[in-house]
């Protein structure tokens, strides 16, 4: 799993490759997808936020998300401090070279210091095949090698059992249950140090 930058036409795109899967920046060709994407039942069931009009979620990817993974990404290439800075990341199948889903980190405020956590939410038409657990790991690995990161966080609605599954092979460790507007999350952590130990 390689972490590298690509170029297309007119830009570096940011790419983790992983087994089954390329993990990149978004880029303002994926509206379509993306935003076919949550409005599945099955995503914006456990993301209702994510559920928003195409021009709301094109003026967030113009806006906002691309703007602030090349911030992200400038702050990291120069060893600064990523501090509350958030990386999107579209998950692309390698097969096809479709965006089947996305793998995010940021900062959790629900949470206590040290806050960041990882999310990932993945189409219908592709679970059961470990590209959830593929993206996950790469961001992880991602996070370790190259950030100030020391401590991640994952949570997941008790009730959304393939999530937990996955935050449990990522070998995330239970902390405990969090309400959040009325639903009850497992909490999750990871630390830097226990993750090293787990590769090797």
């Amino acid at each position: 799993m390689n972490s590298n930058t690509h170029s297309n036409s007119e830009e570096h795109i940011f790419k983790i490759d992983c087994t089954d899967i390329i993990l990149r920046e978004y880029i303002i060709d994926d509206l379509e997808e993306f935003h076919s994407l949550t409005w599945q039942p099955e995503i914006h069931e456990f993301l209702p936020g994510y559920n928003v009009s195409k021009e709301q979620r094109l003026d967030w990817l113009m806006n906002y998300e691309t703007k602030e993974n090349k911030n992200f990404l400038k702050v990291v290439s120069e060893g600064g401090n990523i501090d509350e800075l958030r990386l999107r990341l579209g998950i692309i199948l390698k097969e096809s070279g479709e965006f089947i889903g996305w793998c995010c980190t940021g900062i959790k405020e629900e949470l206590p210091p040290p806050n960041r956590e990882i999310m990932y939410a993945i189409s219908k038409d592709h679970r059961g095949k470990g590209y959830s657990t593929q993206a996950a790991q790469g961001i992880i690995k991602y996070l370790f090698e190259n950030t100030n990161v020391e401590v991640l966080n994952a949570i997941s609605l008790i009730r959304n059992l393939p999530s937990n599954r996955v935050i449990q092979k990522c070998n995330f460790e239970f902390e405990n249950i969090i309400d959040i507007e009325n639903e009850n999350y497992n909490v999750y952590k990871l630390s830097k140090s226990n993750w090293q130990i787990e590769i090797k």
